[in-house]
């Protein structure tokens, strides 16, 4: 499978990268490089029933009411940047030259003070950026801040707040597999187009632009292309519950094949709180990269517990590595799949209970850099507690 970002330019997603909240996946989590074959993917698959898909309880309106509505609050992103190309005497360029690049994306207005939401691969390295709105208008859009570990970035404009439509921001966490939604962007360039379909799974994990990983991701089958990027993925009552970030391409196309991403807009409004006030985000980084233990695997390593996250790497340098946190000696393969063998085992953080990797993240996604944890372990028949500070995500 290929995984690609939405703009023109497309970014190779590394496999068994460091996630977000400071702790790095493998295995099941791990997203191959753009050409190389995938690992598993972690989902959760959608309920088995007779009955067709529907949208989820609450009042909802059609589609065309929430593109009639959501559409003016939608701009198109046009960015161009300088990009140089090396020397070459062979072929009449002995000094290099640069060239400008353009690149197209979406984004949504999220206030009446003229912040805009898009994704932070849309403006990354841009000289200049301009926004439009449904009337054809066009602003000089001023940079915010940005997160590449969540990518996302917030532009700001100079308009009239009545101008302004700021599009209502709803619950990820409330979604659920089989609800309908709906993606409002700009694909190929082409001004607001909409598209619709369904939730297909949640809980995916996706690489951000700076090879961390994103959790809690929405996937859908609305179709999703170049220059949908940094579009609101809309729920049934036409509430922002994602921005659209990702396509999966299985290698055999650049466009939609029906497997797109978005990032949950519940890890956005904490990101774009942040940028609005400082202009950028520090998360906290424990420094490993694990893998969650199933009750097969611990019975086949005779482990004493049979959840918990796996400690495959850990990062010189890092917290987890002064506080004495053991990496796993060597690697077993059971059933094709690679799991690490002889590391600790993390069981808990904070006396709360760690039987996921999910559970990792969010765990360390709360703390901030600096933060003193206890971490509980399990080294081959013993528990042991672990105090480890906490650093800034690299």
């Amino acid at each position: 499978m290929h995984r690609t970002l939405l703009p023109s330019r497309a970014v190779g997603l590394v496999a068994a990268a460091l996630l977000g909240g400071g702790v790095a996946l493998g295995g099941a989590a791990a997203l191959g490089k753009l050409g190389d074959k995938t690992t598993l993917i972690r989902e959760e698959a959608a309920p088995t029933s007779s009955e067709p898909a529907s949208f989820q309880n609450g009042p909802r309106e059609s589609i065309n009411a929430i593109y009639r509505a959501s559409a003016p609050g939608v701009v198109h992103i046009e960015t161009t940047s300088r990009v140089q190309q090396p020397a070459d005497p062979f072929f009449g360029n002995p000094f290099g030259t640069s060239e400008t690049q353009r690149a197209l994306g979406s984004g949504f207005v999220i206030d009446k003070a003229g912040h805009i939401v898009t994704n932070y691969h849309v403006v990354r390295g841009a000289n200049t950026i301009q926004v439009s709105f449904s009337n054809n208008e066009r602003f000089k859009a001023r940079l915010v801040g940005v997160d590449p570990s969540t990518d996302i970035a917030v532009l700001k404009v100079d308009v009239k707040s009545r101008a302004l439509k700021a599009l209502p921001l709803g619950n990820s966490d409330s979604v659920r597999v089989g609800d309908q939604v709906i993606a409002i962007g700009n694909p190929f360039g082409l001004d607001r187009s909409v598209t619709a379909g369904i939730v297909s799974a949640v809980q995916r994990r996706i690489e951000a632009p700076n090879s961390l990983s994103i959790s809690h991701v929405i996937q859908t089958d609305a179709a999703l292309n170049h220059g949908n990027s940094g579009g609101p993925l809309l729920n049934a009552q036409g509430q922002v519950v994602g921005v659209n970030a990702q396509i999966e391409t299985g290698g055999v196309s650049d466009g939609n094949v029906g497997i797109g991403f978005a990032i949950p807009i519940n890890t956005v409004k904490d990101v774009v709180a942040e940028l609005i006030k400082h202009g950028k985000v520090e998360h906290a980084f424990l420094g490993i990269e694990g893998k969650t233990l199933t009750p097969p695997i611990a019975r086949l390593f005779h482990l004493p517990v049979s959840s918990g996250v796996l400690v495959a790497t850990v990062r010189k340098g890092s917290g987890a590595d002064q506080a004495g946190l053991k990496p796993a000696t060597n690697q077993v393969t059971v059933e094709g799949e690679s799991w690490p063998a002889g590391g600790d085992v993390i069981v808990k953080v904070d006396d709360q209970p760690v039987a996921t990797v999910d559970r990792l993240i969010d765990l360390i996604a709360a703390k901030q850099p600096g933060d003193k944890i206890s971490v509980e372990i399990v080294r081959g028949t013993t528990r042991q507690t672990l105090n480890v500070k906490l650093g800034r995500q690299p």
